[in-house]
């Protein structure tokens, strides 16, 4: 899942976006108001973490905008604790508000709490695919009953793959969500990222899970 950080700190920004990662999220950052709504409004993400005190354009005021086209849900977060200020924050169309300083385990709670709404609550975050099992949440992926050793860029990786199960991916997409990058043809990150997600989750095992589309990208899933 992809996740806006909007926050002028660059070391608070790069924090974030380095826990956020580890966990098996996408992170796309912006370090000025401006800059954000037009991410926010352009982009696809699942979430939007909002600092209040931007240059060029406030939270708020970005909250404001955002509401008039898109209902990405919104956890804001600020040094203002006042509850004049989280009122604002909620009647503008905030959908949680947490002041700072603030435990990077309540803000990781509070986001899965989010991403959660709008499914069944019956909803199982584990993610199966023949005898393939990944828990984004916990990090864990287990193929045929042995766990898999997977980096942070791995895990989401293979979590994107899987959320877009039988779909042909080009490179161009996996770039622009798992590395938030806009993809140079001259490089060869995704092949290689992919060879190394294959060796762990594929080549030890007879059902090959990812497939290369010549000329294209890849596809995630079980084909005859």
């Amino acid at each position: 899942m992809k996740i806006l950080i909007v926050e002028d700190e660059p070391r608070a920004a790069e924090y974030l976006a380095q826990g956020l990662v580890e966990h098996g999220y996408s992170v796309e950052t912006a370090l000025n108001g401006i800059d954000g709504l037009h991410l926010a409004v352009e982009g696809d993400h699942q979430l939007v973490l909002l600092d209040v005190m931007l240059p060029g354009v406030d939270g708020f005021a970005l909250l404001s905008a955002l509401r008039t086209v898109k209902q990405t849900p919104v956890l804001m977060l600020s040094a203002r604790g006042e509850t004049h200020e989280k009122v604002k924050g909620f009647d503008l169309g905030a959908d949680d508000y947490l002041v700072k300083p603030f435990q990077f385990p309540e803000l990781l709670a509070r986001v899965r709490a989010l991403l959660k709404r709008g499914q069944p609550m019956s909803a199982d975050p584990v993610l199966r695919a023949a005898d393939l099992e990944v828990d984004p949440i916990r990090h864990r992926a287990v193929r045929a009953g042995n766990p898999v050793d997977l980096s942070a860029k791995e895990l989401a990786l293979l979590v994107f793959l899987m959320h877009r199960g039988g779909e042909v991916l080009s490179r161009t997409q996996i770039a622009s969500q798992v590395w938030d990058i806009n993809f140079d043809s001259d490089t060869n990150i995704i092949d290689v990222a992919i060879k190394r997600l294959r060796a762990k989750i594929d080549d030890p095992y007879p059902v090959k899970l990812i497939h290369t589309v010549r000329g294209v990208g890849y596809v995630f899933g079980l084909r005859a």
